[in-house]
């Protein structure tokens, strides 16, 4: 075995860019694991920088804090995809670095991100490219109402606008700065779904059992977990369609594949998440591999096993709103009360303020049966002020 393939055993340094909930569990995970880890982020009280054997307080960019990375770290990973893909690039010089910078770049981009789609044969929405006027006017009416994507730098549904006419159109590129979108064609959507792959640099692939979720204002709220939750045909199109696109990036490290169930029981992709997802948290207890323990092995080139899942699940996340169920003053959920219902399993970021729409953890509930998780879940969210689902 050569020595860029050797596995990096317990004891060794991982390094990770950025510092927020997902590197924080990360860092917890590996930690667990007998590992030491390093995060690079420049707040002084990133989540994930609290709890790390090191925490560099440099920003992405800055050459010195990739140089106290890349000398701290046997390898590399991240949690954020909006880390600049050039940082990726420099560190891997230097280090192993997953998912590598071609990979992330991708994501970062929806041009790219969907023309990656369409070439490993996976059915995305119809959509058009609008970086000039001129393709703003060539855009084929057929596409409206449509949803206009800023192409770089969107996530929990920031930086899209629905349009339905021309005029709305033009109107909406024109309110985000004329820069570089995507218009993606509204489908009649039943449902949207998840898949959370690991792929290892050898090119073995396991994946999550395929998460059923629920968005509200473009933010993750309860994703749930069992084997009746999908249709099997369907389970199995999206796995495939997600093992297909990350062997088309050759990707090395933890991907999210998100999905859209339309009416007529078709699946069409979503987009990607080069890290690992909020709808994939329910693996931390009721999974017998987690997505950060998948993170670890796949930067570690350690043996991936198929995840087996154990228990069925719901998973709630945890709003700062949650906080403010009351008025505008602060107050404490009642973790007392949801902690005293059986399987519930509280995860809290460390986060010291809380503010609304900030994510400030996630709930996993588990039980014996389907029914039975998602009754407590249904209770749990009665007493944190979430509406039912």
């Amino acid at each position: 075995m050569s020595a860029s393939n050797k596995p990096l055993l317990p004891g060794s340094m991982l390094g990770v860019l950025g510092g927020g909930q997902l590197g924080r569990m990360f860092v917890h995970q590996a930690q667990a694991m007998g590992y030491f880890t390093a995060v690079l982020d420049a707040d002084a009280s990133s989540p994930a920088g609290l709890v790390s054997h090191h925490h560099i307080q440099k920003g992405y960019e800055d050459p010195q804090g990739l140089a106290e990375l890349a000398r701290l770290s046997d390898a590399v990973t991240t949690e954020f995809e909006n880390v600049p893909a050039a940082a990726l690039a420099a560190l891997a010089a230097q280090r192993p670095v997953s998912p590598a910078a071609s990979a992330v770049s991708v994501a970062q981009d929806r041009a790219r991100e969907k023309a990656h789609f369409v070439a490993c044969g996976v059915p995305c929405a119809p959509y058009a490219v609008v970086e000039t006027a001129e393709q703003l006017a060539a855009v084929s009416s057929d596409l409206l109402p449509g949803i206009l994507k800023t192409a770089r730098m969107g996530y929990d549904g920031k930086g899209q606008v629905r349009v339905k006419t021309a005029a709305e159109l033009a109107a909406a590129w024109d309110s985000v700065g004329k820069v570089p979108c995507v218009l993606e064609k509204m489908l009649p959507l039943a449902l949207e779904c998840s898949v959370i792959v690991a792929r290892g640099a050898d090119g073995a692939t396991v994946y999550l059992p395929v998460q059923r979720n629920l968005h509200r204002d473009g933010i993750l709220a309860v994703t749930e977990v069992f084997e009746t939750n999908l249709p099997p045909a369907l389970i199995q199109q999206a796995v495939e369609a997600a093992i297909s696109i990350a062997n088309g990036l050759q990707y090395v490290g933890v991907l999210c594949v998100e999905f859209f169930v339309l009416q007529d029981g078709s699946l069409v992709v979503n987009e990607i998440a080069p890290r690992p997802h909020n709808s994939g948290h329910y693996s931390q207890n009721a999974c017998d591999v987690s997505q950060f323990e998948l993170q670890v092995r796949t930067m570690a080139r350690l043996p991936l096993t198929q995840p087996r899942q154990h228990s069925p699940a719901v998973m709630l996340n945890l709003l700062g709103d949650l906080w403010f169920a009351h008025g505008d003053t602060e107050q404490t959920p009642p973790w007392d009360e949801v902690l005293a219902l059986p399987g519930t399993h509280l995860h809290l970021y460390g986060k010291r303020e809380a503010k609304r729409g900030r994510k400030m953890g996630h709930l996993n509930i588990t039980a014996a049966t389907p029914g039975a998780a998602r009754t407590t879940a249904l209770q749990a969210a009665a007493l944190l002020g979430i509406a039912p689902f």
